[in-house]
């Protein structure tokens, strides 16, 4: 969340907390902010939603640690579904057409998984395993609500193979929601960036020679 949404979580704490016949002080909503502050309001929004729900804890004023875990039980749903559109494309796309999915931290995952076309060579007997992996690295990314880097479009070996020889390359599938889809092929990074690779100019490079020869003498 940003300061900007202070007034705004203030006011949802408050109201939850008068479902329970509780008024909270300004030292006790702060607390809460700084827990919490790592987090999308809409994501606290609707794990307070669901604690308030819940049959089994609902009957109490949430404490940070249960807003928390509602939030991380979100990520889990996520990461099933997440999964299910990758398993599902890995099954009906294959490794030759170059895919863009409607969900950014899908391509981080697959990216620092070794890629579309790694993903998709793997055998029967390892599936289980990568479905794992999978679920684990997306739940760690999903709940820590960073921002990350990804590639805008994770490889097929049609585009990998006509790069290199010149060709043209075709269009990629989208995967889920098309205007989703687009918008993470639009903010995703291409090609070297992908893992921080930048050619040193000429002045670099005489200038880290000289500090060779330096620490050499």
């Amino acid at each position: 969340m940003q300061q900007s949404d202070y007034d705004d979580f203030t006011n949802i704490i408050q109201v939850v907390s008068e479902q329970y016949g509780k008024k909270l002080s300004g030292g006790v909503i702060a607390l809460y902010w700084q827990a919490l502050q790592a987090y999308d309001l809409p994501a606290v929004r609707d794990a307070l939603g669901r604690h308030l729900r819940n049959t089994d804890t609902g009957q109490f004023m949430p404490k940070i640690a249960d807003i928390i875990r509602m939030m991380q039980g979100s990520s889990q749903d996520a990461a099933f579904s997440a999964w299910s559109k990758v398993d599902k494309a890995v099954r009906q796309v294959g490794p030759y057409d170059t895919v863009v999915f409607d969900d950014p931290l899908i391509h981080k995952v697959l990216h620092d998984m070794g890629g579309w076309i790694g993903i998709c060579d793997k055998t029967d007997e390892a599936w289980p395993h990568v479905e794992r992996e999978f679920e684990t690295r997306y739940r760690g990314f999903k709940s820590r609500n960073e921002q990350v880097e990804y590639p805008a479009k994770l490889i097929g070996i049609f585009e990998a193979h006509n790069a290199k020889e010149g060709h043209k390359v075709a269009a990629p599938m989208l995967i889920g929601d098309a205007s989703k889809a687009h918008e993470v092929l639009r903010l995703g990074t291409t090609g070297s960036k992908m893992l921080g690779i930048t050619r040193m100019n000429a002045d670099e490079v005489v200038g880290s020679l000289r500090l060779v020869e330096k620490s050499a003498a």
